[in-house]
C-alpha cells in the first residue's frame, strides 16, 4: 500500500528535510512494494483514492529509495493490463482487482514510479558535521518550531539527550522514560531525522554526525 501522510496511524510519514525544490513529502510504502522498487522489479501501482495522493513529478522515500513518480493516470479497473499486473508485481490483472482497498465507488488510479539512484538528502545532510554558527541558528529554529507545536511542551533537547546517552536502547524503553506512548516517541525520533540529526538502528537510535555536532555546540 502506498500510504499517504494523513491517512491511518501505520501509515504516518514526517516530511523531510527539503533542501532540493524538488524533493517531496516522506512515503511509506509496504514491504513488497518496497522490495520490488529497490529491486526493479516493480515499476507501477495501482490504488483506490477518493483524490490523488501523490503528484506526477514528485519524489518520495520508500524508506530504502527515493522515487520519482512518473504519472498518475486514473483508470477504469476493468482496463487493467496483463503486462501493467506483472510491472506491479502481481501475476495477471485480475490479481490486481482482487487486491484493491478500499471502496469500489473510489476512483482508481494507475501510479507509474522509477527508482532514482541518487542519494536520499537527509543521508548527506546527516554526515556533515561541520556546522557553521548559521547551521546552529537554523537548526535552533527549526527545533523551536517543534517545541512550540507540540501539545506536551518542549521535547526536543530532551530527546536528543536521550539518544546521544543511550544509542542502540529500544524506542519502547526510551518512551516508557519520557511517560510517552511508544507511536509517539518514535514519530518525535523521526522529525529529528528528518532534520539530519538522528539515524535509525535495527534497534534504537544514535545521533548522525550532524547531531552530535549540534549537541556538542551546546556544552
Amino acid at each position: 500500500m502506498l500510504c499517504h501522510p494523513r491517512s491511518t496511524p501505520t501509515c504516518v510519514a514526517a516530511a523531510g528535510y527539503l533542501p532540493p525544490a524538488e524533493t517531496r513529502i516522506a512515503m511509506l510504502f509496504e514491504q513488497r512494494l518496497r522490495e520490488g522498487i529497490h529491486d526493479g522489479s516493480i515499476t507501477v501501482t495501482f490504488r483506490r483514492w477518493q483524490r490523488p495522493q501523490v503528484v506526477a513529478g514528485g519524489r518520495y522515500r520508500t524508506g530504502l529509495d527515493l522515487i520519482e513518480v512518473l504519472s498518475v493516470d486514473v483508470i477504469d479497473e476493468a482496463r487493467i493490463s496483463n503486462a501493467d499486473a506483472h510491472r506491479a508485481g502481481y501475476p495477471n490483472a485480475e490479481a490486481v482487482r482482487v487486491d484493491l482497498r478500499g471502496p469500489a465507488d473510489l476512483a482508481t488510479f494507475r501510479i507509474r514510479l522509477r527508482r532514482l539512484d541518487e542519494p536520499d538528502p537527509r543521508d548527506v545532510l546527516a554526515a556533515t558535521d561541520a556546522l557553521s554558527p548559521s547551521d546552529i541558528d537554523d537548526i535552533d529554529h527549526r527545533l523551536g518550531r517543534l517545541d512550540r507545536a507540540s501539545p506536551r511542551g518542549p521535547w526536543t533537547a530532551a530527546t536528543l539527550a536521550a539518544v546521544s546517552a543511550r544509542p542502540g536502547v529500544a524506542a519502547p524503553v526510551l518512551a516508557e522514560s519520557f511517560g510517552l506512548e511508544t507511536l509517539v516517541f518514535k514519530r518525535n525520533v523521526r522529525s529529528l531525522k528528518a532534520l539530519g540529526l538522528t539515524y535509525s538502528l535495527r534497534i534504537g537510535y544514535r545521533l548522525s554526525p550532524r547531531g552530535a555536532a549540534y549537541v556538542g555546540s551546546k556544552h
